[in-house]
């Protein structure tokens, strides 16, 4: 599982012009069973939980999200060994 903040960086003003390719890039990402949430962070940028993929991938998936390439946003990832949830997210221990 991952957990995935987007913070925004130095291009920020330029979010409303990328905006369709961001949502486009998240509905991708729901599409192929991989961003299981998608949040706004109170403190300014997004949040997303993802599963069903390694490491290298979901940072290649992040490094093509269009706020990422532009520079709207700076990403973290957090990859997280999960070792017990409520048995409606048994899900996320399957997976990466």
């Amino acid at each position: 599982m991952h957990v995935i903040l987007l913070k925004f960086a130095e291009n920020k003003a330029a979010a409303p012009d990328f905006m369709e390719g961001h949502n486009s890039w998240i509905a991708k990402g729901f599409a192929e069973d991989v961003f299981k949430l998608v949040g706004s962070l109170k403190s300014g940028g997004g949040f997303i939980l993802a599963s069903n993929e390694n490491e290298a991938a979901i940072k290649e998936r992040v490094n093509a999200d269009p706020f990422v390439e532009q520079g709207i946003v700076s990403a973290e990832i957090h990859t997280v060994d999960v070792k017990r949830t409520i048995s409606q997210l048994d899900f996320l221990t399957d997976n990466n």
